[in-house]
Formats: structure tokens, sequence, C-alpha cells
């Protein structure tokens, strides 16, 4: 069975993930990639390369999408199938990175908590902003990562390069997801990537934000089920 590698997003955990590893364990085993090592997305790449199985299944949410976006062009050759979860290929406006570095001032300043709950309800579909259940679990990624590894992906993501003219050449299985209110990569950005990609195959979830593996874990364990499967 093919092993199945997915990178989680900006200052999340293995969490992140969490309510997909039952449905995925039996299709391969699942291993959840470490972010914390890397101070660019190239970087980040690498250091997940240097630990991953010979083979496997790629995906990644947000700027886990960004980074197995990254591992496409350093190891092709080890990427069997890819799914990318609520991200983009563009890289950032240059509002989006005055927004970031703003942050990373607090955050170094020790609001780090703070501004982990700020951001939280941003990231979910406006029914989900008042679930202190999904508040908190996010909240508590962002913690464990910690201050220094906010201010190091921050810092990765604003410097990303742009993913755009190469999703052409991606030839393997992929599925593009996105909650239809995702308001950080808003569909428009997975419709772009999945009219680019040849091999791509578009999942729009209902009733959910950016946070799509927690908001809707059913729906999107079925799609990365199929993904796995098809």
């Amino acid at each position: 069975m093919t092993p199945t590698l997915l990178i989680p997003g900006l200052v999340c955990t293995a969490e992140l993930f969490a309510p997909q590893i039952p449905a995925l364990w039996s299709h391969g085993p699942v291993t959840i990639a470490s972010t914390l090592e890397g101070d660019t997305i190239a970087g980040m790449a690498a250091a997940i390369l240097r630990d991953a199985p010979p083979r496997f299944a790629l995906g990644g949410l947000s700027m886990g999408g960004y980074v197995a976006l990254e591992i496409l062009r350093q190891a092709p050759e080890r990427v069997v199938k890819l799914a990318l979860l609520d991200t983009a290929a563009r890289p950032d406006t240059p509002e989006q990175s005055t927004q970031r570095r703003a942050l990373i001032a607090r955050v170094e300043a020790g609001e780090l908590e703070a501004v982990l709950r700020q951001i939280a309800p941003n990231l979910l579909h406006p029914d989900h902003r008042m679930d202190q259940r999904l508040i908190e679990v996010q909240v508590r990624m962002g913690l464990a990562v910690g201050a220094a590894g906010f201010v190091r992906q921050q810092t990765a993501i604003i410097g990303r390069i742009d993913s755009r003219p190469r999703l052409a050449d991606i030839k393997v299985p992929t599925v593009i997801l996105v909650g239809d209110k995702d308001a950080l990569t808003p569909p428009d950005r997975s419709e772009e990537m999945a009219a680019a990609i040849p091999t791509a195959r578009l999942v729009v979830v209902p009733n959910c934000g950016h946070a799509s593996t927690l908001e809707q874990p059913e729906a999107v364990s079925a799609a990365l089920v199929e993904w796995l499967t098809a």
C-alpha cells in the first residue's frame, strides 16, 4: 500500500489531521510531516523529503500546500498522488505580507496567544466562528509550534515563489479541496489550480471555511479516501 504524507498548515501540528487518520490508515501508512525545520518553504520541503518514504501520496493544507508544491519541484519522481487543501499557488500580495509582518511584530513582543485567538475565528466558516472547540484546537496547535515557529513560518510564507507557472507540469492524480467560505484562500484560488493541473479534480466543501479538516472532517476524509483509492 502506498504511504500517505500529510503536511500541516501555518502554526499547526499533527492534530490538524487527527480526524482523517482513522479513515486513511487502512489504505496505507500515514505520516504527518513536521514543519518545525527549515527557514524557507524550500528548506521545509527538503527537511520533509529527507525523512519521507521513497514514494508517497502527498497532501498539504494551506502552508502545507505551498510545501507540497515545492516537494513536487524538488523530487517529482517520489510523489504518486497530490492533494491540495485550502491553499493557493499564488505568492503573497504586498498587502498580505504587510499583515504578516505586523503579526510577527506582535508575536515577537510576547503576544502569541493573543494573536492566535484573534486569527483563529477568521479561519472558520461564519457559522463556526463562535465554536470554542474549533478555536481551542487552533490555539493549542499554535502554542505547541511556539513564537519562534510562528515567526519562522510566516517569514517563509512571505518569501514563497509563484507556483502557477509549473502547475501544468503536474501529471499525478490530484484532488484540490476548498471550503466554500474559505476567506484566506478563497475558492477561486482552487479553481485556478484545478484549471491549470490536467489531472485535477476540484472538491468544494459546503458550510466550511479554511480549517476544512477540522470543520467538516467527514467530508474531507471521504474526499481523501476517494483520492487514495481512485
